[in-house]
């Protein structure tokens, strides 16, 4: 039921991927202005992701995961009935949260479930169920956006699948109700930051995911745009963008024997930012379809072992009553890469072009690729 909820939570987001720029884009914004737009998103769970940890820990992960739902689709009301930058911003801040609500709440009732090569499993198959949203939300996207002018009802399809998930929410049971008494000293910001000093697992797990997520902001805020600037259509948009996606969910169910494979955790993480780095930074360089398509596969291979790996590594290295709080540090470092690499991008997109965009991009992940080497 957690994989099933979350689906349809990955569905809405990756939806908007598309939806957004090419909404900003008919709106008439400026590549900064659209990096501003897509970087809102990411603001308020950037502020409340260490104490939403908390709230998870004290009132379950079911409560967490239904009350985000009926927040994600408050927001994507708000996009569908107030036109403009006014309901497109509410709109952008209320489902940004209310993902990182239910994502934490998800992630932190799949890591109580087991250790080693079953924990790794067990993400495996909960970042492949992801994925397959990843891959069915642009699609359907493109097509809503291709079947009408304006936005047409794509924000009103994506509130009835937050529905959805909110509903399937209600059918967890067990550990999903479990609430647990922890004081701030366990869960606040010190305690984070404690965690984060001392622990070199609580360290890899954090370093992994932000190069992970600033692949992937580059690449699904910007890809949509690049592409509409080769006059390629929304379907095609939807495909391209889809393939990264379908790529990571193929992967992801045999994470544990592709770590076997390549002789551990570690290799395995350079494996997957090694080929991030390389898929994006020579994405720029291509108008050809086919070409576009092999860098999407890169990416999605890197994407998939990045982000089950990094909750893998941090997931073992807490306690339990220490876990949901540690998550949401992980994910407070994953927006707030989400947050600046849109702007990142579109300040180096007005500098220079999508060559030096997406190159200088890469760049960034293969010098921090080296630094981890090295440590």
């Amino acid at each position: 039921m957690v994989c099933l909820a979350l689906t349809l939570c990955f569905v809405v987001y990756s939806m908007l991927i598309v939806s957004v720029p090419v909404y900003g884009l008919r709106l008439g914004a400026s590549p900064l202005v659209l990096g501003a737009v897509l970087s809102i998103q990411y603001l308020l769970p950037l502020l409340f992701a260490i104490p939403l940890g908390g709230v998870v820990t004290r009132y379950g992960g079911r409560a967490t995961l239904i009350s985000g739902a009926c927040l994600m689709v408050a927001g994507l009301l708000s996009m569908h009935f107030w036109y403009g930058y006014p309901g497109l911003v509410l709109g952008q801040l209320l489902v940004g949260l209310a993902h990182l609500q239910m994502v934490l709440a998800a992630q932190t009732l799949i890591s109580n479930l087991g250790t080693g090569p079953t924990l790794e499993r067990y993400f495996g198959w909960y970042s492949t169920w992801l994925s397959g949203g990843q891959v069915v939300g642009p699609l359907l996207a493109g097509y809503l956006l291709d079947s009408g002018p304006g936005t047409g009802q794509v924000f009103l399809v994506m509130a009835v699948f937050g529905a959805l998930a909110g509903l399937a929410g209600f059918w967890l049971t067990g550990q999903a109700r479990e609430r647990l008494k922890v004081t701030r000293r366990e869960t606040g910001f010190r305690a984070q930051w404690e965690l984060m000093r001392t622990n070199p697992g609580v360290q890899l797990s954090v370093l992994v995911t932000v190069l992970g997520m600033f692949a992937l902001g580059v690449y699904g805020s910007y890809l949509p745009v690049y592409l509409e600037s080769l006059a390629m259509s929304p379907v095609v948009i939807g495909v391209l963008v889809s393939l990264r996606a379908a790529v990571s969910m193929l992967i992801r169910p045999f994470m544990a024997p592709m770590i076997a494979m390549v002789g551990g955790r570690r290799n395995a993480v350079l494996l997957a930012l090694g080929t991030l780095a390389a898929g994006i930074t020579f994405l720029g360089f291509s108008e050809q379809i086919l070409l576009i398509g092999l860098l999407a596969v890169l990416v999605g291979i890197g994407a998939g072992l990045t982000q089950p790996l990094s909750m893998v590594l941090l997931a073992e290295s807490v306690d339990r009553e220490k876990r949901s709080g540690a998550l949401g540090m992980r994910l407070m470092a994953n927006r707030a890469i989400h947050f600046l690499a849109p702007l990142l991008f579109g300040a180096l997109l007005e500098l220079g072009g999508f060559v030096l965009a997406f190159g200088a991009s890469g760049l960034i992940i293969a010098l921090a690729l080296i630094f981890m080497q090295r440590r």
